[in-house]
């Protein structure tokens, strides 16, 4: 488990590869204001959280209250990324009082089922993963080069992410098992979550992990959420524009009285983009 920095507490839940690794341009860049708790799912190696298969999709519920003891914290926001989303929903859903607001991040919402794509990797993840592996530069193509016009920019973002996925290699038979645990979890009603939901994503077009349209249902399902456009992103918005997310962040975790219900079909680009990027030199977060 990693804690860094120091502030109003935040918790990272990662996406469907289960490593925290893959968010560490945004680890880095929200603890310059916030104190960060990240950790890979229970389920991964690395991680020294027990996981029970019995349990499935119950492990990653428990997880976050886990972290949350562990550090100390009787509350914190909730940020959840992709496959994240969903437990960062549950949580929030079923220990309201425990969120003081959830971020949902290119987040699949709870209504979620998988689709062809999904559902021909689950036939046999092991045997696809090379085929899977094969075409993710293609679906990402797009909207890495939207987030960096130049090509020098491109190429540095690519070795340093090609290196973080490298060292924290996914599994696909864990990848696979996730989703199947997802798809078989009976989650509660998503009008318990009472925090205050900003719903994150990329452009129309640009998230060909998941779609636009897909994240903005969590907008029309958690009774106060607003949605928030990172312009120039896709899927990989955390990553590729962690300065602009975590200016987002920042403005919601600020904005206290702020507890209305966002207009489904509101998209509000994020503002200020900055060219600084977030390497952090020196970062050395406490491990749990």
């Amino acid at each position: 488990m990693i804690d860094i920095g120091h502030g109003e507490p935040v918790v990272l839940i990662p996406g469907l590869q289960g490593r925290w690794e893959w968010m560490q341009p945004a680890v880095e860049g929200l603890a310059r204001r916030h104190r960060v708790i990240a950790y890979s799912l229970c389920d991964e190696r690395t991680s020294p959280f027990d996981c029970d298969p019995a349990l499935g999709f119950e492990n990653y519920v428990r997880q976050v209250g886990e972290a949350m003891d562990r550090a100390g914290l009787r509350e914190a926001t909730l940020i959840g990324v992709s496959y994240g989303g969903l437990i960062a929903t549950e949580f929030a859903a079923r220990f309201s009082g425990r969120v003081t607001r959830l971020v949902l991040a290119s987040a699949l919402p709870t209504d979620w089922t998988p689709d062809r794509r999904a559902r021909f990797y689950l036939r046999a993840p092991r045997l696809l993963s090379p085929v899977f592996v094969i075409t993710a530069p293609m679906r990402l193509q797009p909207e890495v080069r939207a987030a960096f016009p130049a090509i020098g920019d491109r190429l540095r973002f690519m070795v340093r992410h090609g290196w973080r996925v490298t060292t924290a290699p996914m599994s696909p038979t864990k990848m696979a098992r996730r989703l199947e645990w997802a798809e078989h979890h009976r989650f509660a009603d998503a009008t318990h979550v009472q925090a205050p939901t900003l719903v994150v994503t990329g452009e129309p077009g640009l998230d060909r992990v998941v779609p636009v349209e897909v994240s903005r249902r969590n907008v029309a399902r958690l009774a106060h959420a607003r949605h928030v456009v990172l312009p120039r992103t896709g899927h990989l918005g955390i990553v590729t524009k962690p300065e602009g997310f975590c200016e987002v962040l920042d403005e919601f975790v600020a904005n206290r009285t702020e507890t209305g219900r966002g207009d489904a079909g509101t998209e509000v680009p994020a503002l200020h983009q900055t060219a600084a990027h977030y390497g952090a030199p020196g970062f050395q977060p406490r491990r749990g």
